[in-house]
């Protein structure tokens, strides 16, 4: 991939920083929550203005994250992200801020805007046409223009590998693969047919190679799977096929990660498979597995030195998300050090933002290790495995 792609980011940056400165196939399991009641619309009142920080919150907030610029120079940064839906709530609140600022707080734009790539699971599909699926409590799809959505948040790729992808057939799911093209975000997990949802998302910046796959284990009917002469996306039922592509990537990759879809929706503790499948997506060669799915946090382990981020959880998705996060990766081109970190945030009526407060960040972490296993927390969100 040309990484000039990326180089847009870096003035928009600018621009953030200044603005802060300056203004001071078996079982199925769906969400039940209100943020996915399609005809659930909600009060211009209800959408929060946006939090400004004080100058000094601002100040440390920057000095936070040097490590991630001083990435930029040396290495690369990478930032994931759960579930994201753009549903009326996110909508409203997108339109009556008349734009991304309704969405996302400017602490999450200014990571974003410093990262090096940004990735999320998309959980529905672009395109107007298509049937939706019988027999399905929820199904998702929005319109090809609300893709500029996704390119003010910041988005450089996502997984289509996931429960809504194929809501309403093929059609919209084809629709979503050239939707996403002409936007210019890379997307892996789906596609025209097995060969296409294999394909991963490949991005280098100095000297560093990443490859990310997008998977899932949770499909509502068994031809949703993509074959050798049918769209679909990338099944782990059977991970014979995901582990020899993992395989393959590392060849060719520094760094790979697997993003995949899967648990029971609402638990904050993994099931035992998904502990088992995480360890031999990492004995395969995986760096990084970054699961979604439950709609909640659950926790993370380390194997083999390498973490297992079982759910982010939703990002960006409905009324409510009392605890939402994204997860940083910083790695270093002379080192080969990898370091972890956690960005905590919440979010109501379509908007989220990062937490701020020290005692509520200390809460936050003090929750993460609860549902983590042998897994510590530093002040600033730093991820280790506890000795």
């Amino acid at each position: 991939m040309d990484y000039t792609m990326k180089q847009w980011k870096t003035s928009g940056l600018a621009v953030l920083v200044m603005t802060a400165l300056l203004t001071g196939c078996q079982q199925q399991e769906e969400y039940t929550g209100a943020a996915d009641d399609p005809v659930m619309v909600i009060e211009v009142s209800e959408v929060p203005e946006v939090i400004e920080l004080e100058m000094g919150e601002e100040a440390e907030l920057l000095m936070q994250h040097t490590s991630v610029a001083e990435a930029r120079q040396s290495g690369l940064s990478l930032l994931f992200a759960g579930d994201v839906l753009l549903s009326n709530h996110v909508l409203q609140a997108y339109q009556k801020a008349g734009g991304i600022s309704g969405v996302l707080d400017e602490g999450y734009r200014l990571q974003i805007g410093q990262a090096d790539f940004f990735m999320v699971n998309e959980e529905f599909p672009f395109s107007s046409r298509g049937v939706a699926a019988a027999d399905k409590q929820y199904t998702f799809r929005l319109a090809p223009e609300w893709v500029s959505i996704l390119q003010e948040m910041g988005v450089d790729g996502v997984t289509l590998a996931n429960n809504h992808a194929l809501d309403f057939g093929q059609e919209a799911l084809l629709d979503t693969c050239e939707v996403l093209d002409q936007a210019g975000i890379l997307h892996t997990g789906a596609g025209v047919n097995l060969a296409a949802a294999k394909e991963p998302v490949i991005m280098e910046k100095n000297g560093i190679r990443v490859g990310i796959i997008g998977t899932t284990r949770v499909i509502p009917v068994a031809g949703w799977a993509a074959g050798n002469s049918h769209p679909g996306m990338l099944s782990t039922y059977d991970p014979t096929v995901v582990l020899a592509e993992i395989e393959e990537l590392k060849e060719n990759c520094d760094f790979v990660v697997v993003m995949v879809h899967w648990g029971i929706e609402r638990d904050e503790k993994p099931q035992e498979y998904q502990r088992t499948l995480g360890k031999q997506y990492i004995d395969a060669g995986a760096d990084l597995v970054v699961g979604s799915h439950p709609h909640v946090l659950q926790g993370i382990e380390f194997y083999d030195g390498k973490p297992i981020v079982y759910s982010l959880g939703n990002f960006v998705f409905g009324s409510s998300i009392p605890r939402t996060m994204l997860f940083q990766v910083s790695l270093s081109a002379d080192s080969g050090q990898m370091n972890y970190r956690l960005l905590p945030g919440t979010s109501s009526a379509g908007y989220t933002r990062m937490l701020t407060d020290a005692g509520k960040l200390q809460e936050f972490y003090q929750y993460m290790e609860q549902i983590s296993f042998g897994v510590t927390f530093d002040e600033q969100g730093g991820i280790r495995a506890r000795k």
